[in-house]
This record gives C-alpha cells, sequence and structure tokens, in this order.
C-alpha cells in the first residue's frame, strides 16, 4: 500500500461507507492545489481531515496554519490575517507576519468559514484572484503561495440567499467540496473510534476497557456532539477508570455527569480491606474507629484524590487547562484555581 494511502487510514478512523469516501476523496485531492470546503456539524472531524490532506500533498514539509475564522476580534481581524509593520498601530512594537505569510508555501486552514465578515470577505476573495497580502502599514504586495481550505457547519448557499456570504467567494473556495455527515449518520465508525481514543500517545493500549453491552450502549447514543463528544466521554472514562472493565452502568452515569471528579465523586477506592471492614462493622454495630485505618483523615484523602484526577486530566489532555477542565466538567477558571491549590503544574502533570 502506498504511503499516503496508509497515512490516511491512520488518521481517518472508521469503517463506514462515509469514511470510505473520505479516505478516496483524500487521495485524490492531495495531488492537487485546488481549494477545498469542507462542510459537516461541529466536532465531526473536519480540521483532523483538512490537517491529514496537508500532511499526503506535496506541501507537507510546510506550514500548516490553522484559523478560526469567527474567533479573531474584528479590530484585530486585518493585523491577524495579513500581518503589520511596527508602528502602523497603537501596540504593534514589532513587525509581524500574519496568517497568509505564515501558510506560504503550505495550507491555510479557515474554520467557521461562514463566520467571516463582509469586509474580510472582500480582501480574501482578492487574495485568492492574485496571491498578494499587503500588511497594515505596509507599502508593498508580498507574493503568498497558499492552498486554501474551509470548513464550516452552517450551509452556505442559505447565507449567500441572505445577502450574508459572497458567492463570487463561495465558488472560489468550493473548487473540491466534501460533505461529512454527523457521527449518528455513520454508526459503524464508533467502535474504531473508541478503540482509538483508548490507545495511549506512544501507541501502546490502555488498561481501559469496554464491555459488549457499553459498546452498544455508546453506538446507540445519538452524539449531538459528534466525535468531539465520543473523545471526550473515553478519556473521561480513561481518567476516572485507568485500570477498570467499564460497563454500560458506568458509562450511562459518566455521559449524565453522575461521577463528577471535579466534585470527587469518581470512584474512590484507596482502602478496599479497610471499606470492608467498616461495612461488617456497621453490620454488626461495632466502633467505626476499628475498622479505618489508624489515623485516617478523609479531607486529606479527599484532596489527595482530587490532585490525582486533576493531574491526570492535564496529562491525557497534553498540558492545555480548558482541555483537562471539559474532560473534568469544570470551568477553566475553577480548574485554574484547583491548580493553585494543590500548586500543580503543567510540567508536573504531565510527568504523572
Amino acid at each position: 500500500m502506498p504511503e499516503t494511502e496508509i497515512a490516511i487510514d491512520q488518521a481517518i478512523i472508521g469503517n463506514s461507507a462515509a469514511i470510505h469516501e473520505v479516505r478516496c476523496f483524500l487521495k485524490f485531492a492531495a495531488a492537487t492545489n485546488a481549494s477545498v470546503l469542507i462542510t459537516g456539524p461541529s466536532g465531526c472531524g473536519k480540521e483532523i481531515i483538512a490537517n491529514t490532506l496537508h500532511a499526503v500533498s506535496p506541501r507537507a514539509d510546510q506550514a500548516f496554519v490553522a484559523v478560526n475564522s469567527g474567533a479573531i476580534p474584528k479590530d484585530l481581524v486585518e493585523a491577524e490575517f495579513f500581518g503589520h509593520e511596527k508602528g502602523s498601530f497603537t501596540g504593534a512594537d514589532n513587525q509581524r507576519r500574519g496568517h497568509f505569510e505564515r501558510a506560504d508555501g503550505g495550507t491555510l486552514f479557515l474554520d467557521e468559514i461562514g463566520e467571516m465578515t463582509s469586509a474580510m470577505q472582500v480582501r480574501l476573495l482578492r487574495i485568492l484572484e492574485d496571491g498578494k497580502v499587503r500588511r497594515v502599514g505596509g507599502a508593498e504586495d508580498i507574493a503568498v503561495d497558499v492552498r486554501m481550505i474551509a470548513a464550516t457547519h452552517q450551509c452556505l448557499e442559505t447565507r449567500i440567499g441572505k445577502g450574508e456570504f459572497r458567492e463570487d467567494l463561495f465558488y472560489r473556495l468550493c473548487v473540491l467540496p466534501l460533505r461529512v455527515p454527523a457521527l449518528n449518520q455513520r454508526r459503524d465508525d464508533i467502535e474504531p473510534l473508541i478503540r482509538h481514543f483508548l490507545c495511549n500517545k506512544d501507541g501502546s493500549q490502555s488498561f481501559t476497557r469496554f464491555t459488549r453491552e457499553a459498546m452498544l450502549y455508546l453506538q446507540d447514543h445519538d452524539w449531538p456532539g459528534n466525535v468531539r463528544e465520543l473523545r471526550n466521554v473515553v478519556m473521561r472514562a480513561k481518567i476516572i477508570y485507568p485500570d477498570d472493565l467499564i460497563g454500560a452502568e458506568q458509562i450511562a452515569k459518566l455521559m449524565h455527569h453522575g461521577h463528577h471528579p471535579g466534585a470527587i465523586s469518581a470512584k474512590i477506592e484507596p482502602f478496599p480491606a479497610a471499606a470492608g471492614k467498616a461495612e461488617l462493622a456497621t453490620m454488626r454495630g461495632d466502633s467505626l474507629e476499628d475498622a479505618l485505618p489508624p489515623a485516617f483523615s478523609l479531607k486529606e484523602h479527599l484532596l489527595q484524590e482530587e490532585r490525582r484526577l486533576l493531574s491526570m486530566a492535564l496529562a491525557q489532555a497534553d498540558g492545555v487547562v480548558a482541555a483537562a477542565a471539559r474532560l473534568v466538567q469544570l470551568e477553566r477558571t475553577t480548574f485554574v484555581e484547583k491548580m493553585k491549590r494543590h500548586n500543580l503544574v503543567r510540567k508536573e502533570a504531565l510527568a504523572a
């Protein structure tokens, strides 16, 4: 099998007919420089597809620059995309290249293209036509060679009809269209995706496993958050049940937030023998003091367990605090506060 096909098969996970079509699309699109428009619901894997397309293309040795078109403040859009010269506006203390220059020779991925402002749509169309950008405060045009991949969860044809998206820009971007269906429309992909997410970063298999009943439960779920939601559930399971065989009941609790690590309601079994004694003592009416380990502090134990779970979440999220917070269903600010309370830093968590 050619290297390109191997790379695509390793990156694009699934057994469905839809995923087979995605792989076929990538194989022929990789050899071209044509603009690609990827559509599909949020969380279905559009950026992974774009990144894979770049990785198997002749531009793979150059930069892949991913930009969320709707996340840039309006007053910074031009500076972010086109760069700026030193002193061109307040705060421009240094010359800076924009996204187009950074992607020169490579690929520029514009996610949520439907959120782009009308003014920026005009500028983008011009760049696609003449291949040149001008920095804010600059006097010269700079030639750029960029392969354009755009993505959106919106129907751009509808936005065109409402006058919210330029039709000429749409045709410039949509030379090669690719539609990625929602996960609940390709349920054959759920099990291979779960097995993929259970693998550790070094390629080894996690000790966390799912029973057949748990797999069926996951396959029956509607997945409104698509692949992103599925990954979140699997990552949460790996953190809370790191060495377990997980059944459908545990999965149901995870998915309905019955286990909330931030509130220390995850499974905690530090003293299994003592717990058995405590239960027996309660049945006999004996003193609980005799059943617990000497000098046992529930408060101290809960703090240690909280620190362990926070550390595992950070490690699973590669040190990205926002992603780690999502895994344990906490607000980012709350997660940061707990990190400070436990003197936990990203570097330490990654080594955990």
